[in-house]
């Protein structure tokens, strides 16, 4: 069995790299905040099962809508949630970006990536010290 077949490192691996792409996510809205009718987009959260796959619509064949006018598969949710609250503060030039908000979610998600980063390492570590290569 390798390591990267252990569904915990999987799962960590998954939830890294879902932080770093909602990281991207999150920089394009801050950096857009001044574009008219720009509207803030953010990720969501993948779902994993007990072997730390990705279950759902979110799968590695799952349709993704690269476009606001295209259909949306019957029962499938998108990848990007459209930010609930875009009316509450829409400025004039239609713009619905709060740097505010967009600051403590990139805040909140590298949070998050470190102590995802810092669960991988410790647990390599564990598995070097288990093995006796550490």
């Amino acid at each position: 069995m390798s390591i990267n077949d252990l569904p915990l490192l999987s799962a960590l691996r998954t939830k890294m790299q879902w932080h770093q792409e909602r990281q991207r996510v999150l920089s394009e809205n801050v950096s857009n905040s001044d574009t008219p009718k720009f509207r803030p987009r953010d990720l969501v959260e993948p779902k994993l099962d007990q072997s730390g796959a990705v279950t759902g619509s979110m799968g590695p064949l799952a349709l993704t809508r690269t476009s606001g006018s295209h259909m949306m598969p019957s029962g499938a949710a998108s990848a990007f949630d459209q930010n609930k609250n875009v009316g509450f503060e829409t400025r004039p030039a239609g713009n619905a970006v709060v740097l505010e908000e967009e600051m403590m979610k990139a805040a909140n998600n590298q949070m998050d990536y470190a102590a995802a980063t810092s669960l991988y390492s410790k647990s390599l570590h564990l598995l070097k010290t288990a093995i006796g290569k550490a």
